[in-house]
């Protein structure tokens, strides 16, 4: 009996992190219209099949640089979703039949999470409408894409205690001490005092107090400080052991 082979297409779909000023992390998505009420708006990560000639690293720089306008970001590929029945859906067949015009009995994905600084411009040449949603405000999403978010967030904190480097590409290039304990909070879900943490974070020389202060702000103005990526290769504490 011949194998049961099925006519199969791959794709890649990414996370794109960002941190905001009001200190909440947020994830970049995009919009698709339903084909049965065009006004309804559906939000979904940004993705694509793969091309014929592409590596799924390249398409995958692909679809960022499509969505953000941004050559060159931090990338990591983490899971591969490949469940028969994850594009059940029928409004999702629906879609994918328009959107790319195959016969698609089975689609698997390739996911990606990327770090984006939120005050970067987003400059998308594929998407009319690109937005940021706080991770805990993400809507119903088509596919497994909810799933697919749940899990990169366990992802990139596996990846922080492994490299504590990256979080520095969703700060700004001057951002406070408030600003890192915050988003250090989000990240690795751990309830830290302020106070202890200042004091760690003076300790480390990769972690540089510029002559800057806020301004115009409600509260007392805080130093801005800058990371020191060659003085984090010499000595790479970890932030809190």
């Amino acid at each position: 009996m011949a194998p049961d082979f099925i006519h199969t297409y791959v794709s890649v779909d990414c996370v794109v992190f960002g941190f905001d000023l009001n200190n909440q992390l947020n994830i970049l998505l995009v919009q698709r219209r339903s084909d049965d009420t065009p006004t309804e708006v559906h939000r979904k990560l940004p993705g694509s099949l793969i091309f014929s000639n592409e590596d799924v690293n390249d398409a995958a720089g692909r679809v960022l640089y499509e969505l953000t306008g941004i050559k060159k970001m931090v990338l990591k590929q983490f899971k591969c979703y490949a469940d028969p029945m994850r594009a059940s859906n029928q409004n999702d067949i629906r879609w994918m039949g328009k959107e790319y015009k195959h016969n698609i009995d089975r689609i698997i994905t390739v996911a990606y999470l990327s770090l984006c600084k939120i005050d970067h411009k987003i400059n998308s040449s594929k998407y009319s409408n690109v937005d940021w949603f706080p991770v805990d405000k993400i809507p119903a999403l088509p596919f497994d894409h909810n799933i697919i978010i749940k899990e990169a967030l366990v992802e990139i904190r596996r990846w922080i205690e492994i490299d504590f480097s990256i979080i520095f590409e969703l700060l700004p290039k001057k951002f406070t001490i408030r600003q890192l304990y915050q988003l250090y909070c989000a990240l690795s879900e751990k309830n830290i005092d302020i106070k202890n943490f200042h004091k760690k974070v003076s300790s480390f020389s990769y972690i540089v107090a510029l002559d800057e202060i806020e301004d115009n702000v409600p509260h007392r103005a805080a130093r801005f400080y800058k990371f020191d990526g060659k003085a984090y290769k010499k000595n790479n504490s970890k932030l809190i052991k």
